[in-house]
């Protein structure tokens, strides 16, 4: 190889005389020399327009190019003005990289802005000429309708390459009448008027003139490429991609963002399109997608010897880009932190969601920015569109001189240390992840199904009823499903189920884990991106077998709603629990994102956006229910999730399903409460609130418990004992719109959706119970409780607190609670009246039998506990009202223990008590069997404390009736 001969900047330089260059000092003289070495592309822009050199030196490009006037008078003169600024802008961009003066995110940045500004003069030019021949289109509203560009590609992200092209795509939104004409002169239909207009923009933009270019613009991107029409109707576009969308579109509209036109309705048709680029699942599906990308770009490499190509090359700048934009795919649509457009703010968002570690984020930045700034240096030099590294020998030493290295070998090892390391990333994303599959042994087995294969093999991995599973597994591969699957699925299927079989064979019930799972695949294999996400993560696949094996509930849900495998893989579901407050918003923020379905993420993640997140209509009602079902299920199955991992006492488990039950409730109360008013008006300073009692007043909810709900209103005696009436077109007064309001709240909790029933509610709590009305005014609360409730209406009260509504009659409430409940009464009496309460619900609801214990209901059970605390606080409230300020059974044991009414050692033993029948009862509903079970040491020793207090504190819940 020759090697390069010396650069002499002088040399370079000779070509500025003709210009009137006048003599430069030192200074400047060092200053251009060094633009002089890095660009001949600058140097031949100072030849042509003399004045910006003497601009540069004032104040180094510090302030940017003024844009150009473009007079609607004189179209001939439009290619000139717009060439000319695009060089000048673009040369101040030179000058400034190449002196230090802005790192490569501000040159990126500066390039956008100058094709935006470029594309938005032209197009404002270009729509003034085009109404006066065509007139305008408008919408059934009659407003102007007008074209929109949106950019794809490092435009659209932000990030444009100093000398790229522009990927554009032109939409427009549709007139009232399809049929319609422009209102000019000369009409146009909306297709030909805005193809026309889009056609005109390109080529101003794009065709090379004696002033050069001013931006290349590449079209190829819409809908059927170059086959396809110019301009595209926003309905038309969306349909296409419904129906056509291919996975390498969804990568390109990733970056999309509208730059010149209509830019509102540009922003309101990507939010439309979203659902297509981010699937509401982990969609592990997209790497299939990057696969087929990525082998035709390394064909293209090997067959155009692009080795040394940066862009396209292997670890390349398009490796790094894929590389993030598969992770987004993948999990955009639960996380929308995820959804950035440009490459190094998305890198950052994926170390923080953990997608990416710290270490490997830092080092693919890096590498990017390298490759940026090389791939920039490259097109400066002569304003060509090249990634490919000079031949040149002359041409290297200058790139290499004008980056700061010593010399292009220096240059060459820096850049194989970073395309190694984003090689090595880009390979390891890709590589497929089936680590976690069974023997050849069960892969044959299953692959010669239905028709051969032998049972004995079954035997052989551990399934004691080896005939049984044979025979299930056999019905499996006859049925419909599985024979009408295309080749890639069944591809994807013929790897997963056999390590399903080999998972469910080391579980404790190996043909119970293999009814569940083949009852989950079947509901999934239409679904190929669940299966993509088990083929593709062992690690949820082991999840699923030991979850599926281990808990019926949880493998129904999953099998009901696939949605929840994302659980098994997210990277917070083994973190810290969300907090009260943070499973409420999470269900307050459903439906009011702007797509009608809200965030799918538990706590801890099509249509066209309403104008405001008011819910208007049925279908919208029904959105909303989904989407919180759907939040409700992923947050309950995560709490699942860590009570069967033992990663959180019981009482902790028990209490978030407690509030996430008060966020679901208090979410359709603001639903309920905005149909009332829709349909019967807002009631003047008239309160209603909502009150757990039971499980959820005490914040102990099981996963499958029901709500006890109780209601209250509250309104001002207007003169005359009139009631206030509503201000709506169907007034009702306010005792009637609260028991409206209650009845659609419980009507909308128990509705059927396609995501099920969000809960069961139970309101037979309330005053006078079935018989008694649905919502009591406060007033009248008080007075029942005053004068008529039971003593075992007192004890429902001591665990009841409000999940809803106004805040002021909540606090007026717990005032009546408190009255209540501190109301002096006679010991020996109370006594009697729990203990033979207590009799008598045991009689009728106690399963214990033949050495089985009903963990619930049976002698020292939970509800013994409860009922010797709430016969505490009733026996001595009125001395010690600091026993009234919790409802929940771990902190009523505490608040009695700190009022000295039980020792140390007692609330030791109760809490413990509690701990262990609490936790032994969670996980027979996880696994759908009954609360009763025959009981083991630490069983007996919570149910011998808790029948110690009952006896120390005069209370015997064994008596006959």
């Amino acid at each position: 190889m020759t090697p390069p001969q010396p650069i002499e900047p002088a040399v370079l330089l000779r070509q500025l005389e003709p210009a009137g260059i006048a003599e430069l000092d030192d200074s400047a003289t060092a200053r251009l020399q060094a633009v002089a070495i890095a660009s001949d592309f600058a140097i031949d822009t100072f030849a042509r327009q003399p004045g910006l050199l003497d601009r540069l030196l004032q104040d180094d490009g510090a302030v940017a190019m003024p844009p150009p006037e473009l007079d609607h008078g004189a179209p001939e003169a439009w290619p000139s003005a717009l060439r000319l600024y695009r060089a000048a802008e673009s040369t101040r961009l030179v000058w400034r990289d190449v002196l230090g003066l802005d790192g490569i995110d501000t040159t990126l940045a500066g390039t956008t802005m100058l094709a935006e500004r470029c594309q938005q003069l032209a197009l404002d030019a270009l729509e003034s000429s085009f109404i006066e021949r065509h007139g305008v289109l408008r919408d059934a509203a009659g407003s102007v309708l007008r074209l929109v560009v949106l950019a794809l590609g490092k435009l659209g992200g932000g990030e444009l390459n100093f000398s790229s092209d522009v990927d554009l795509v032109y939409g427009y939104e549709p007139p009232g009448d399809p049929a319609a004409a422009s209102d000019g002169p000369r009409p146009l239909a909306a297709e030909h008027y805005f193809s026309r207009l889009g056609q005109k923009l390109a080529r101003l933009l794009d065709d090379v003139t004696v002033d050069g270019f001013c931006h290349r613009v590449d079209l190829r991107l819409r809908p059927y490429g170059n086959a396809g029409r110019v301009a595209w109707s926003f309905p038309a576009m969306e349909q296409y991609f419904q129906r056509e969308g291919r996975d390498w579109e969804r990568y390109a509209w990733q970056k999309a963002r509208p730059v010149a036109g209509d830019l509102a309705a540009g922003t309101e048709f990507l939010e439309l399109l979203r659902p297509f680029v981010y699937r509401r699942y982990l969609d592990y599906g997209a790497l299939d997608g990057l696969r087929a990308m990525k082998a035709a770009i390394a064909a293209e490499v090997a067959r155009k010897e692009l080795a040394d190509d940066i862009k396209r090359g292997p670890g390349g700048i398009r490796e790094i880009e894929f590389l993030a934009q598969a992770l987004q795919l993948i999990r955009g649509g639960r996380d929308p932190d995820l959804r950035e457009r440009s490459l190094q703010p998305a890198l950052a968002a994926l170390v923080k969601a953990g997608q990416v570690e710290a270490r490997t984020g830092a080092q693919l930045t890096e590498a990017y920015r390298f490759l940026r700034h090389l791939e920039n240096r490259l097109q400066m030099f002569a304003d060509q569109q090249t990634h490919a590294l000079p031949v040149e020998p002359t041409i290297r030493e200058r790139i290499a001189i004008g980056m700061g290295f010593a010399d292009w070998d220096e240059l060459r090892v820096e850049l194989e240390r970073h395309r190694g390391i984003v090689a090595e990333e880009f390979a390891a994303l890709l590589a497929p992840r089936h680590g976690n599959r069974s023997d050849g042994t069960l892969a044959e087995y299953w692959l010669a199904l239905p028709d051969g294969g032998d049972a004995a093999v079954l035997a052989e991995a551990g399934f004691e009823d080896a005939s049984s599973a044979d025979s299930l597994l056999r019905d499996f591969a006859r049925s419909p499903g599985v024979v009408a699957l295309t080749d890639a699925t069944r591809a994807r299927l013929d790897r997963v189920l056999p390590a399903f079989m080999e998972g469910a064979a080391r579980s404790s019930r190996p043909a119970l884990a293999l009814r569940r799972l083949l009852a989950l695949v079947q509901n999934i294999l239409r679904r190929t991106a669940y299966l993509a996400l088990l083929d593709e993560q062992p690690a949820a696949l082991a999840r699923l077998v030991r979850v599926t094996s281990q808990s019926a509930l949880l493998a129904e849900r999953v099998a009901v709603h696939p949605l929840l495998l994302d659980e098994l893989l997210d990277a917070s579901v083994a973190g810290e629990l969300p907090g009260r407050a943070e499973l409420i918003q999470a269900c307050a923020q459903v439906g009011l994102q702007g797509d009608g379905s809200g965030a799918r993420r538990a706590p801890g993640h099509g249509g066209r956006p309403p104008a405001t997140p008011e819910v208007r209509s049925q279908e919208d009602v029904e959105a909303v229910l989904n989407a919180l079902n759907e939040v409700r299920q992923a947050a309950s199955f995560r709490i699942a999730m860590a009570h069967r991992d033992h990663r959180q006492p019981a009482v902790d488990s028990a209490r978030q399903v407690a509030w996430l039950a008060e966020g679901v409730v208090n979410r359709v109360l603001a639903m309920a409460t905005r149909e009332m008013l829709g349909a019967h008006g807002e009631l003047p300073a008239t309160r209603f609130a909502v009150f757990g009692y039971g499980s959820l007043g005490g914040e102990e909810l099981g996963f499958d418990s029901d709500l006890d709900l109780v209601f209250l209103y509250d309104t001002p005696a207007r003169a005359g004992g009139i009631d206030a009436v509503s201000d709506g077109p169907r007034p009702l007064d306010a005792a009637r719109w609260s028991a409206r309001l209650a009845q659609k709240l419980v009507a909308l909790l128990e509705a059927p959706t396609r995501a099920g029933r969000l809960y069961e509610v139970d309101v037979r709590l309330r005053p006078d119970g079935a018989k008694g009305v649905l919502v009591s005014s406060l007033a009248s609360f008080a007075a029942y409780q005053r004068e008529r409730a039971w003593n075992w209406e007192h004890q429902a009260l001591v665990r009841a607190r409000a999940i809803a509504g106004d805040p002021t009659l909540a606090e007026d409430f717990a005032g009546v609670r408190t009255a209540t409940l501190s109301r002096p009464r006679d010991p020996d009496q109370l006594r009697d009246d729990v203990s033979a309460m207590r009799a008598r619900m045991r009689a009728e609801l106690d399963r214990s039998k033949d050495g089985v214990f009903d963990l619930k209901q049976g002698q020292g059970g939970l509800v013994d506990l409860e009922f010797v605390l709430q016969s505490l606080v009733l026996e001595h409230a009125a001395s010690r009202p600091e026993v009234l300020g919790r409802q929940d059974t771990h902190g009523l044991i505490v608040a009695v223990h700190e009022a000295g009414i039980i020792d140390e050692d007692t609330r030791t033993q109760l809490q413990a008590a509690h701990e262990i029948l609490l936790s032994r009862s969670l996980d027979c509903s996880l696994d759908r069997r009954p609360r009763r079970m025959v009981p083991d040491a630490p069983v007996a020793r919570a149910r011998a404390a808790i029948e110690l207090a009952a006896r120390e504190h005069g209370l015997d819940f064994s008596r006959r009736l």
